[in-house]
């Protein structure tokens, strides 16, 4: 059993239509392809939806649905041959060393001497925290009426 999709038709038609347009230039409005195509809104809306979704055309409330501009190419990769020594595991090791120095990595990750705040944690030490004078400014501003 073979199911078609009336969506999916409207949508290859008017995916085909498209080189009659100029990009930017105004397709037929819903209400012409409902009579044209003899398919219900839903399906129209759909069918522009999908076309839409595709990147072909763009649609706007009240204005109607337009040919999309093309989109510009994207740049160029740039060179990435570096990555093929640097991420290669046969044959590099004679090229490129393997070990890392992490003594400075290690050295930020050890704990910080007695008596030392870290400010690298995004949290202040407890003992900097205002609680007390927040607690008290929340009270005042519950009580106040309107709060």
């Amino acid at each position: 059993m073979q199911e078609r999709s009336s969506v999916a038709d409207l949508a290859a038609v008017l995916r085909r239509e498209l080189d009659r347009y100029s990009p930017g230039g105004k397709l037929p409005s819903s209400r012409a392809l409902v009579d044209r195509f003899r398919v219900s809104p839903v399906t129209v809306s759909r069918a522009l939806a999908q076309l839409a979704a595709e990147g072909l055309v763009v649609t706007r409330p009240g204005a109607g649905a337009f040919r999309a501009r093309p989109r510009p190419s994207a740049a160029p990769a740039g060179d990435t041959s570096w990555q093929e020594v640097a991420l290669s595991a046969d044959g590099a090791a004679d090229l490129v060393p393997r070990s890392v120095d992490a003594s400075g990595v290690l050295v930020s990750l050890a704990a910080p001497p007695p008596g030392v705040v870290e400010f690298n944690g995004g949290y202040l030490h407890p003992s900097l925290q205002p609680e007390r004078a927040m607690a008290a400014a929340l009270a005042r501003a519950g009580r106040r009426p309107g709060a």
